[in-house]
C-alpha cells in the first residue's frame, strides 16, 4: 500500500496532466500527420543519378500507399525533376585565403504532370541553404556535420514536396 503522503502529489500530477490534455484537445491542436496523397502511382524522372533527393523521396513515399513506378507510361502522375543539385559556396574567408564559413545549398526544380502531358503543377523551385562554420583543426567533425546538414535539407525539401503533392487534385 502506498503511503498517504505520496498519493496526494500523484493525484495532483494526474489532474494537471488530464487538464493539459483537455486544453490541448480543446484548442484544436493535432500533431502533424503524413500528407494524404490522392493518387496511386508516381514516376520520378529527371533526377540526377544516385540523387540523395530521389532516394529520400522514395523512402518517404514507401510510408504511403503510393507506388513509385519506374516506367512513366504506367504511372498515374509523373514528377519531373528539371534541376537537382547540391553545392557548397565559400561565404567567409581569411586574408590568407582560408575558408571560415561555407553555405550549403540544395536546389530542386520540378513539375508535375499526368502521363498524357496535362500539367498539374508548373515549374516549381525549392531552395534550401544552411551555413557551416569551418576550421581546419576540426576537418573530420565538420565533414560529418556537413553530411548531416545535407541529409536534413534533403528531408526538409522532400517534406515540402510531399505537402505540395497532397494538395494536387487529379483532373476528372
Amino acid at each position: 500500500m502506498m503511503p498517504q503522503r505520496l498519493i496526494k502529489p500523484l493525484r495532483r500530477s494526474l489532474w494537471l496532466g488530464a487538464a493539459a490534455a483537455g486544453l490541448l484537445a480543446a484548442c484544436g491542436f493535432q500533431p502533424r500527420r503524413e500528407p494524404e496523397l490522392l493518387f496511386h502511382s508516381l514516376a520520378l524522372t529527371g533526377f540526377a543519378p544516385n540523387s540523395p533527393l530521389a532516394s529520400e523521396l522514395r523512402r518517404q513515399l514507401a510510408r504511403t500507399p503510393v507506388q513509385v513506378v519506374e516506367d512513366a507510361n504506367k504511372a498515374e502522375l509523373v514528377l519531373e525533376a528539371l534541376l537537382d543539385t547540391r553545392d557548397k559556396v565559400s561565404v567567409v574567408s581569411t586574408s590568407a585565403g582560408q575558408v571560415r564559413e561555407w553555405q550549403l545549398r540544395v536546389k530542386l526544380d520540378y513539375l508535375l504532370r499526368t502521363t498524357s502531358g496535362d500539367l498539374l503543377l508548373p515549374r516549381t523551385e525549392l531552395r534550401m541553404s544552411r551555413d557551416l562554420n569551418y576550421t581546419e583543426t576540426m576537418a573530420l567533425a565538420k565533414e560529418q556535420e556537413e553530411a548531416q546538414l545535407y541529409r536534413s535539407m534533403n528531408s526538409d525539401v522532400v517534406n515540402q514536396l510531399l505537402r505540395r503533392l497532397a494538395a494536387v487534385r487529379l483532373p476528372g
